[in-house]
């Protein structure tokens, strides 16, 4: 090699080695923010979610009709949207972390399509008459979104998510006499213990 040639090399060099680090760093950075997932979700607004919804089962189990029973569960479920966007908001600002806003938008990317089969099931079932069905359908296809948005996340996500398709499951093929407390054991119960072991783990 000649001079000029070696010295062209040892110039570029560093400028190589440069791009190799940044890259590997991206990487790094990148993988981080697929595991970080569940951490970014707002345990306190899960607790707050699964407190209107026993509220919300106490209620529907006192209605006359099916209609009423219905809207108090519509209810519950815009006001259930409504507290997750407002936890999810406040621990962001909280965290100060802008790299939270990716996994967030990935877990909310694969949390929708489960989440419109089930807007969409409701519609059929309902125009089937099949109303029997609404409790087993909305535990299902809810646990089928969290499991699959949780997918890159700690492994106790999807856990959460496949409690809910056991609940689903058990409501769509046991008595409709137990729909109601399964209601309040899913979006209840389970949104207070996995909103808890966040909220300790995972800083809420």
């Amino acid at each position: 090699m000649t001079a000029p040639n070696r010295a062209r090399a040892e110039v570029e060099s560093p400028v190589e080695l440069h791009v190799v680090a940044e890259s590997n760093l991206r990487f790094i950075r990148d993988t981080m923010e697929r595991s970080a997932v569940f951490t970014s979700l707002p345990g306190r607004g899960a607790i707050a979610i699964g407190a209107t919804a026993l509220l919300a089962s106490w209620i529907a189990a006192t209605q006359d009709s099916f209609g009423a029973w219905l809207g108090v569960w519509m209810i519950e479920a815009a006001v259930a949207v409504a507290i997750a966007a407002a936890a999810t908001a406040h621990k962001l600002r909280a965290a100060e972390a802008s790299a939270s806003l990716r996994p967030i938008k990935n877990f909310a990317l694969s949390f929708a399509p489960p989440f419109l089969a089930g807007a969409l099931l409701t519609i059929a079932c309902w125009r089937a008459e099949a109303v029997w069905a609404f409790p087993g359908v909305w535990l299902l296809l809810y646990g089928c979104a969290i499991a699959t948005g949780g997918a890159f996340s700690e492994p106790i996500v999807p856990a959460m998510g496949c409690c809910f398709i056991v609940l689903g499951t058990v409501a769509l093929f046991g008595p409709t006499a137990w729909n109601n407390a399964l209601m309040a054991a899913g979006f209840g119960g389970l949104h207070i213990l996995f909103g808890a072991i966040i909220t300790r783990k995972y800083g809420g």
